[in-house]
């Protein structure tokens, strides 16, 4: 069995992030960037059912800038066999990394596909959904437990009310959550191999997807500061405050 993972390449998430200063994105320059932590769940769960015996191949894919193959070549130390590019200069919104990812999914015939749940730039929680929706594949979003055996991927996922079990028939589309493993670090020596196992770059011509943003950022803001909380003596005093200052009662 064969299985597709997709990553992105984000900002660091320990990096503060700055509004640019024309309002319409953040600050990108001389930053730390990494590869998505969602992604990094899905690439070790790839990984790890191949150490199982389950999957024969791993692929790593990304869509983006040259840059990106940083990122991919993370995912190779992690245990991918091998990488695409998607290369390209023009702002990927979800739909386009979808069509994407399903033009390649109908080149390399994976029966699994894993996404990170969502990107912790943008927090769009689509691509997944929408990939599955354009391969008519059955989907199991936000998984804490995927078992795959017999051609069927049993998927517990987190859900408001607590977990629910999905049964699905290969081929599927699996969005990951934080509780589904702890992804390993990349040792030097896989680094190194890592430098050295295929990494293909294609366009998005090539692939014959039109990926011409549809959405248009019009500003970007930072978040309102929050005010210092402060102790009150009583209750009385609270809904005074809560009354009076807040206007929330």
């Amino acid at each position: 069995m064969k299985i597709l993972v997709t990553v992105k390449r984000v900002l660091d998430f320990n990096v503060k992030v700055h509004v640019n200063a024309d309002g319409r994105g953040v600050d990108l320059a001389n930053v730390k960037m990494s590869m998505n932590p969602f992604d990094e769940i899905a690439v070790e769960e790839a990984v790890r059912l191949k150490e199982a015996g389950i999957a024969t191949e791993v692929v790593a894919v990304s869509c983006g800038i040259a840059k990106c193959q940083e990122t991919l070549r993370t995912a190779l130390a992690i245990g991918a066999d091998r990488a695409i590019l998607v290369e390209t200069d023009v702002e990927l919104q979800p739909l386009a990394v979808a069509k994407l990812v399903k033009a390649l999914v109908e080149k390399e015939q994976p029966q699994l596909v894993f996404c990170g749940k969502q990107a912790i730039d943008d927090d769009a929680n689509q691509t997944g959904q929408m990939l599955a929706a354009l391969m008519g594949w059955a989907q199991a979003t936000f998984a804490s437990k995927v078992v795959v055996a017999d051609n069927t991927a049993t998927v517990t996922r987190e859900i408001d009310g607590g977990l629910e079990t999905l049964e699905l028939k290969l081929p599927v589309v699996v969005t990951t959550d934080l509780r589904l493993n702890e992804p390993r670090y990349a040792t030097l020596p896989n680094i190194m191999k890592a430098k050295k196992k295929t990494l293909d770059t294609l366009t998005p011509e090539s692939l014959g997807v039109d990926v011409t943003p549809r959405l248009e950022t019009l500003a970007v803001t930072e978040p309102a500061k929050r005010v210092a909380g402060i102790r009150v003596a009583d209750v009385r005093q609270l809904i005074d405050k809560l009354k009076n200052e807040s206007k929330v009662i």
